[in-house]
């Protein structure tokens, strides 16, 4: 077969080492590979793509980010566009796809399939909120950033009795909020998926500090605080998916400054922003690439096909694209809940709003 990968959306750890196992099992079927460039922008116009060959993937594996490039176009936004990518793939004799990218990448993959291209796609995102899978892609080493950014905050915060709010990526799940908040020993986490009341958060602020004299927060960046006026995000600044940036609302920095102006505690703000996204991959998130990679070319041999790559316990399964495009897996609410067990003096507490 002639095969072609590419890498959609935003970079994360794990992507050389997927592409590098979807070569790599690829040779060994005597397949010819093909690198898309800058994701689905790789696909329209004249298109961009070359051959790889052995010695472009030989030391990518513990590399980040990816080297094909990635960008946020979205050819599922019109049939035009859409056409045009199924024409670029024929011109250039692909016979068939990987796809490796986070919902928006993979709901385009679900679209082509549709259409008749034979396409897999591998699940990454550091946000870990693609359903069907156990990990994807991306999210064991962004924890981990996290969980090291948190247990670095805490010496400061002891040492200063000053309360560290840390605002970490997730726009609709806090996966990496709750699991990177939990591994760094946070006193107090906030997700999307909970809306939370700033008198809450100031009432654990002050009792943390009476009671341990300091205070390490995680909150994710698309958490909804009610009761503190928070901008929304310009739309103008969105991208081909339709998502804003949340980092323009600078929630932990407007909750920071509201527990300092209430109570008088000297409270500090790290935002980690992209530093999530970048790094040496983790061994576990190489290995799920490596697992993933080469799935997807065994599932485009055997013709199982318009699905993706999913971890289930230590097991890698197909799971059709159609069950999962534009949905969302959210934190769990027994996870959270094991969370707020974790919060030391959260559960004394009670919302002043209920929540």
């Amino acid at each position: 077969m002639r095969i072609a990968v590419l890498t959609g959306g935003g970079d994360c750890p794990g992507l050389n080492a997927a592409i590098r196992a979807v070569a790599q099992r690829g040779w060994t079927m005597d397949d010819e590979v093909c690198g898309i460039h800058y994701g689905w922008s790789g696909l329209t116009g004249e298109g961009e793509m070359h051959t790889l060959s052995p010695i472009e993937v030989r030391d990518i594996l513990h590399e980040s980010g990816t080297m094909l490039g990635t960008s946020r176009t979205n050819p599922g936004r019109s049939k035009e566009d859409l056409e045009e990518v199924v024409r670029n793939l024929r011109r250039h004799a692909i016979d068939g796809l990987v796809a490796i990218g986070g919902d928006d990448t993979l709901s385009v993959a679900a679209k082509l399939h549709e259409a008749g291209v034979k396409v897999v796609g591998i699940p990454k995102t550091i946000d870990n909120d693609v359903p069907g899978t156990d990990f994807c892609i991306g999210f064991d080493t962004a924890t981990g950033v996290i969980a090291d950014a948190l247990d670095r905050l805490l010496s400061t915060a002891k040492s200063h009795a000053r309360i560290m709010v840390t605002e970490v990526m997730g726009r609709d799940t806090g996966w990496l909020a709750v699991v990177g908040g939990l591994a760094g020993g946070a006193d107090f986490i906030a997700i999307p998926e909970v809306p939370v009341h700033i008198d809450y958060i100031i009432e654990h602020a002050a009792q943390h500090i009476a009671t341990h004299r300091f205070s390490v927060m995680a909150i994710a960046e698309g958490t909804q605080v009610e009761g503190l006026e928070v901008p929304k995000a310009e739309v103008d600044a969105s991208d081909q998916f339709g998502h804003v940036r949340l980092a323009d609302r600078g929630i932990a920095q407007r909750v920071a400054d509201e527990i300092e102006r209430r109570t008088g505690i000297d409270t500090r703000v790290t935002v980690l922003g992209h530093l999530q996204r970048g790094g040496t991959p983790s061994v576990r998130d190489r290995y799920i690439s490596t697992l993933m990679g080469s799935a997807a070319v065994d599932f485009l041999h055997r013709d199982i096909l318009g699905c993706m790559t999913a971890l289930k316990g230590q097991e890698i399964v197909s799971v059709p694209l159609s069950e999962i495009a534009g949905k969302t897996w959210s934190v769990p609410p027994e996870l959270y809940e094991l969370g707020r067990r974790f919060f030391r003096t959260m559960a004394a507490l009670e919302s002043p709003q209920g929540t």
